[in-house]
């Protein structure tokens, strides 16, 4: 089956920004080979998933067919999202890129959204900081002067 035509404008748009991308993976068993296909997620139609289509007929099915209580917010999509952007925040994606990712249209968004789930980032300001100035104690430790209280 080839790749589906959009349906508007704005799934065009986005799909040549982010067309299928190419994946091996073992599609009959765990222990077949891998085929490398182009991956796109779409229903049995051949139309792109809405997000909120994709949630009832896929995600929350799987939960189900897992025996997995469903608890919205926490399983959800928009979780799943926040945690993957969280993670390429706290490995050093920039929020120009991540807001790309992401669709939004004004990174300044995407800051205001996700910097607070980046809990490290003080620590590596401040081993950035202590790398430059070569401040290390004996132990590998920063040598910031200041003592416990």
């Amino acid at each position: 089956m080839g790749i589906p035509k959009p349906r508007n404008d704005t799934a065009s748009a986005r799909t040549r920004m982010y067309p299928p991308v190419e994946v091996a993976l073992p599609w009959a068993r765990v222990d077949s080979d891998p085929v490398a296909v182009r991956l796109i997620v779409t229903g049995e139609d051949g139309r792109m998933y809405t997000r909120d289509l994709f949630t009832k007929v896929v995600w929350q099915a799987t939960f189900r067919s897992a025996d997995l209580v469903y608890r919205k917010r926490a399983d959800g999509m928009h979780a799943l999202r926040h945690f993957y952007a969280s993670m390429l925040l706290a490995r050093g994606v920039s929020v120009k890129e991540l807001a790309a990712y992401l669709g939004h249209s004004d990174p300044d968004f995407t800051l205001r959204v996700y910097t607070h789930l980046v809990s490290s980032s003080h620590e590596r300001a401040r081993a950035a900081v202590d790398e430059v100035f070569g401040w290390h104690e004996p132990d590998g430790n920063p040598d910031d002067g200041l003592e416990a209280a």
